[in-house]
Formats: structure tokens, C-alpha cells, sequence
């Protein structure tokens, strides 16, 4: 049984303000069409296009990104139908069934678009249209039933006062045969006050020719929200932070007050986790069992391990290990490692270095472009120098090593294992192992300096 899928994705940005397109703006920083889409993937159809506008070719680059689709321009906007029709190749005898949904539905699941297919395809029906209950159902299309089955969906401007106050709503997802699709589309008329071609015009059409037309009632009510304004999508943003967390609870992640707090969809959190305000976990971040995170911490794509605490910490695409502390007010910047038990303190920026098993950099200190062995202990103040102008070097710390505060390790240069840096050296030479390296410029002392006499004169001045 092949199946085809349709999601309609050229609306613009106008009322968002935006200068993209409205399927691109995000929700807990993933596109709308980005949830769709993970929704649609899983369902194991043959093929998926996306109708994209003039000028959207942010929506197309953004879909390959993901997956493999194809893509047809509606190069006038006529309506919902006349999108569809722009993607006949999807509804032809090749495929069997056909998923037409919007592009700017985030809360759209794969459960709920599995469920309906199998409602769809147990009762044979040739239109099978997605509902749900809304409290208030007021701008949506009344869902109108004749017993059980489906009379008609009627918009809110053409609903009588009975129909007015039946809250049962058309999310816009729809199952069709493909061979009905095909047939009734062109038979839709745009004689109304826009002009526009409007899918929903197929059920009334389908029914007038005894075509079996039903409704799947779906239990959340969230699977109709959309977005049209900066409004909308903040709410859309609160309702899927709130569905998130509720889902981390479950799993036994601890969040004592969610004030400030935004996981993404994809982030994965192990049990005892506790998340402290203020923190926002994204991307494919990736966090273990038993760590402390926050407050004020921002992870990004990044692999966290178990019993790991991080207190105002940023960190981006990298990975932390085991038990590692770090914090307060550390940057851990793109493709850095921190093996198991590293301690990293306060003022503390890691960009690009391995940082190895239990070495502790205590506070103010800048480890860029390095590979740092084990049990390695940083005084403060101390700086790879790792960049001449041109281009970036690498330093390399070996084990046990000892470095004095206000050390500047001047890379290239290596310092070998159990070796000792003291106090405001400038190393500019390897330094072999078991070694004391003092790099530092002599001491010259002038008494009396006339400089000391002004200073002290202009302050009584003052």
C-alpha cells in the first residue's frame, strides 16, 4: 500500500512581521515545518512534497537539510485546493492513499496521524478528516455530523445559529484515496467572495456523490493550533514548554520551580537530573543521570554525562564526562571535552581543548586549541596563547603537570608530564618533563621614583 503526503508550506511571513517564510518561524527554537515534518517522517510514506511560494527557497534548504522531498511552487495563492493541486504528481495511480496536512501545525503527532490512517483505511473511506473539540471554536470550521458520519464541514461565516455553537473543529489534516483526491479536486469551484479554491469544498463534493466521508475525532485539542502573528506563537512556544516538561517529569527529571526554563523537543535528559531556573537546554543536547544543571545555563548540542553540575555554565558542541564540575560563569566553547572528574571554577573559557581526567582549572583562565593530560593543576590567571595573527597553534599538557598562576603557555610549546610552570612565567619553549621552567624578565628596581612624587602630589590636589 503506497501512500503520498502533501504538507502546505507557502504561506508568507506578513503577519508575523518576518521577512521568511511563516513555516520557518520557531517554536522552542525548531521551525513549525520542523515538527511536521518529524511527525510525517515516522509514518514510513513513499514519498513527501512540500508546497513552497515565490521566493522560498529558505523552506527548500531548510527541508534537505532534513530529509529527502520534493518541492512545488504555488506561484499564486488561490486557496488551500488549488495548493494541493500544484502537487498532482503525489495523487496519481502510483500511490494508494494521500496525507494532506499545513506546514504551520507543529502539534500535529505521529500517533494521532497513525491512528487516523488506520480509522481511514478500516471503515474505507475516501476522505477521512482530522477533528477535535475546542472549548471555544470560534474562526474554525464546524465539523457537522448526521448520526455518526460526517454531513458536512461548514466555516464559520456560513454556520447558523445552531451550527455556531457545535465545538467540534476541522484541523486541516485530511486522508484521502488518492483516486478520489484526483478526481474531485477539479471539480472545485472558486466562486466565493475570494475567489479562492477551498479543500474543504471536496467533502461537500465527495458526499454529493455518495463517496464515504468521515471524521476522526482526535482526543487533544492542540493538534488545530497554528500561528499567524507573534501572538500566536508565543503561545504556541508556552504550550509546547509546558508539554515538554510534563514529559521530563514523567521520566524523573526534577525541575523544584520551571521559572525561565526551555528544553527543545530533541533534548534527552536521564532520571534524578534536577534542573535548576533559567537554564535552556537545546538542539540534540544530550544529558545523564543524576547531574545538577543551572542555574542560568545555556547547553547546546551538547553530550553531558551522569553526576555532572554545571552552574552558569554555556557550553556548545561538546562533550562533558562524568562527574565534572564547572561553575560559576563558564564558557565551553565548540568541539571541547571534559573527561571524567574535571573541575572547572569561576571565569574559567575552554574552546577546542581536550581537557583530561581530573585536571582542575580554577578560575581566570583561558585553555584554547589544547590537549591537556590528566590530574593537571591550573593556577590562576593562566592563558594559551594561541593564535600569532595568522593562525591558531596547539599547546600540550601532559600529565600531573603543575601551572603557576599567570602563566602564558606562548603555543606551539609542550610541557611534559609531572612538569612545573612557576608563577608568572611567559613559556615560550617546550618544557620536559619532571622540570621546573621560570621564564620571566629580570627585575630592575629605580628608588625614589620622581613618577611616585607627582602621583601622590596630583591626588592631594584633587
Amino acid at each position: 500500500m503506497k501512500k503520498s503526503c502533501l504538507v502546505l508550506a507557502a504561506g508568507d511571513g506578513t503577519r508575523m512581521k518576518s521577512k521568511k517564510p511563516k513555516v520557518l518561524c520557531t517554536v522552542l527554537g525548531k521551525p513549525m515545518l520542523g515538527w511536521v515534518l518529524d511527525s510525517v517522517r515516522k509514518l514510513e510514506l513513499n514519498q513527501t512534497g512540500i508546497i513552497i511560494g515565490n521566493n522560498a527557497d529558505s523552506v527548500k534548504e531548510y527541508a534537505i537539510s532534513r530529509g529527502e522531498y520534493k518541492f512545488y511552487i504555488q506561484s499564486e495563492r488561490k486557496g488551500t485546493a488549488h495548493a494541493v493541486m500544484q502537487g498532482e504528481e503525489l495523487f496519481s495511480d502510483e500511490y494508494e492513499h494521500t496525507l494532506v496536512l499545513c506546514g504551520d501545525a507543529p502539534f500535529v503527532s505521529e500517533d494521532v496521524l497513525k491512528s487516523s490512517f488506520v480509522f481511514h483505511t478500516e471503515n474505507n473511506n475516501d476522505i477521512t478528516v482530522i477533528s477535535s473539540i475546542l472549548d471555544n471554536p470560534f474562526g474554525y470550521g464546524r465539523i457537522i455530523r448526521k448520526g455518526d458520519s460526517l454531513d458536512s464541514i461548514v466555516e464559520e461565516k456560513d454556520c447558523t445559529e445552531n451550527q455556531m455553537e457545535v465545538k467540534e473543529i476541522n484541523s486541516g489534516v485530511y486522508w484521502f484515496k488518492s483516486s478520489t483526491l484526483k478526481r474531485m479536486l477539479p471539480k472545485i469551484s472558486n466562486n466565493n467572495i475570494k475567489g479562492e479554491y477551498y479543500l474543504t469544498d471536496i467533502i461537500r463534493l465527495s458526499l454529493g456523490e455518495n463517496g464515504k466521508v468521515n471524521a476522526f475525532l482526535c482526543e487533544s485539542s492542540d493538534i488545530v493550533l497554528g500561528a499567524n502573528t507573534r501572538a500566536d506563537l508565543s503561545r504556541l512556544n508556552r504550550i509546547a514548554r509546558d508539554k515538554i516538561l510534563d514529559i521530563h517529569m514523567e521520566k524523573g527529571v526534577d525541575f523544584p520551580l520551571t521559572d525561565g526554563i526551555i528544553i527543545e523537543k530533541d533534548v534527552i535528559i536521564g532520571a534524578d537530573t534536577v534542573i535548576f531556573p533559567n537554564t535552556i537546554l537545546r538542539g540534540k543536547t544530550i544529558v545523564g543521570e543524576g547531574c545538577t544543571i543551572g542555574p542560568n545555563s545555556l547547553i547546546e548540542n551538547c553530550k553531558i554525562g551522569d553526576n555532572v553540575k554545571l552552574n552558569n555554565v554555556q557550553a556548545y558542541d561538546s562533550i562533558v564526562e562524568d562527574n565534572v564540575k564547572a561553575g560559576p560563569f563558564v564558557h565551553i566553547r565548540p568541539n571541547s571535552t571534559l573527561k571524567n572528574g574535571v573541575k572547572i571554577g569561576d571565569f574559567v573559557e575552554v574552546k577546542n581543548a581536550e581537557i583530561g581526567d581530573n585536571t582542575a582549572i580554577a578560575h581566570l583562565s583561558y585553555v584554547g586549541d589544547s590537549i591537556v593530560g590528566k590530574c593537571v593543576n591550573f593556577g590562576c590567571g593562566t592563558v594559551t596563547a594561541n593564535y600569532d595573527g595568522i593562525n591558531k597553534h596547539q599547546t600540550i599538557i601532559g600529565d600531573n603537570a603543575f601551572i603557576g598562576c599567570n602563566t602564558n603557555l606562548v603555543a606551539p610549546v609542550k610541557i611534559g608530564d609531572n612538569a612545573t610552570t612557576a608563577a608568572g612565567s611567559t613559556i615560550t619553549k617546550d618544557v620536559p618533563p619532571n622540570s621546573l621552567a621560570v621564564e620571566r624578565a629580570s627585575t630592575r628596581i629605580k628608588e625614589n621614583w620622581k613618577h611616585n612624587k607627582l602621583r601622590l602630589e596630583n591626588k592631594k590636589s584633587k
